[in-house]
C-alpha cells in the first residue's frame, strides 16, 4: 500500500491527487488521506509549520499499517525530514521527486508555483537538495492554492501564462508545476510549450512504485 497524505484539510485536493496517482499506477494499492487538522491550504512557512504535527500523526499511522511508501502531497515538502525520522518506510515529497525527475529530463528547470510567499520555501528546498545549479527560476503565478479549484479556468490561464514566460525567458529544458493543486494542468501546459512539464504527484508515485 502506498499512502498519499495531503497535509492540508481540503478533501477535494486529496481526491484529485489520488485520482492522478491511480491513473499513474493502476496496479498498485494507493490511498489518499486528508489531514483534517491541517490548514485549508499551505501557502508559506507559517501554514507549513501548522500542518506538521497532524501530518506526522498520519505518517506514523501509515507506517504502523505497513505502508510500502508514504507520499507527502504538498509541493513545499512540508515535514519531510521529520516524517522520514519516524517512518519505517520511504517517505517521498512531491517537490523533491519533481526536481529530481526534472534533472533526469535535462540540465535546467524552472518552477511555476502559486503565490510569492512560496518562492523562498521552494528555493531553500532546491538548495538543500543540491540542485540549485540546475535551477532557472522559481516563478510565482499569483494564483492562490484554493483558486486552482474555486476559479479553475481563470487560475489555469494565469499559470499557463507563467509557464509560457518561463519557456521564453529561462533557457530551461523543463517546467515543474509547483503545487499539488496543479495536477490537472500537465496536458494543457504541454500543448502550450514544447518543454517537458513535470508534476510532482506523478513523479512521486512513479518513484514510490520502485520502492
Amino acid at each position: 500500500m502506498i499512502v498519499l497524505i495531503n497535509p492540508n484539510s481540503t478533501v477535494s485536493m486529496t481526491d484529485a491527487m489520488e485520482r492522478i496517482a491511480l491513473d499513474v499506477a493502476p496496479d498498485f494499492k494507493i490511498v489518499g488521506w486528508t489531514s483534517h487538522d491541517g490548514p485549508p491550504a499551505i501557502q508559506g512557512p507559517e501554514d507549513g509549520a501548522a500542518s506538521v504535527p497532524p501530518l506526522l500523526e498520519l505518517v506514523a499511522k501509515a507506517s504502523e499499517l505497513g505502508a510500502r511508501a508514504v507520499i507527502i502531497g504538498c509541493f513545499d515538502d512540508t515535514g519531510l525530514n521529520e516524517a522520514r525520522a519516524i517512518a519505517n518506510c520511504p517517505v517521498i515529497g512531491i517537490g523533491q521527486a519533481a526536481y529530481h525527475m526534472a534533472v533526469l529530463a535535462g540540465p535546467r528547470f524552472s518552477v511555476v508555483t502559486t503565490l510569492e510567499v512560496s518562492v523562498p520555501v521552494l528555493e531553500e528546498n532546491i538548495h538543500a537538495y543540491g540542485l540549485a545549479g540546475h535551477l532557472g527560476r522559481v516563478r510565482a503565478s499569483g494564483v492562490a492554492v484554493l483558486d486552482l479549484e474555486r476559479e479553475a479556468d481563470a487560475a489555469a490561464l494565469r499559470v499557463l501564462e507563467e509557464i509560457s514566460a518561463a519557456a521564453r525567458e529561462d533557457d530551461v529544458d523543463s517546467i515543474v508545476l509547483g503545487c499539488a493543486g496543479m495536477v490537472d494542468l500537465p496536458s494543457r501546459a504541454e500543448a502550450a510549450t514544447n518543454l517537458r512539464i513535470i508534476d510532482g504527484v506523478r513523479a512521486a508515485v512513479q518513484i514510490a512504485c520502485l520502492m
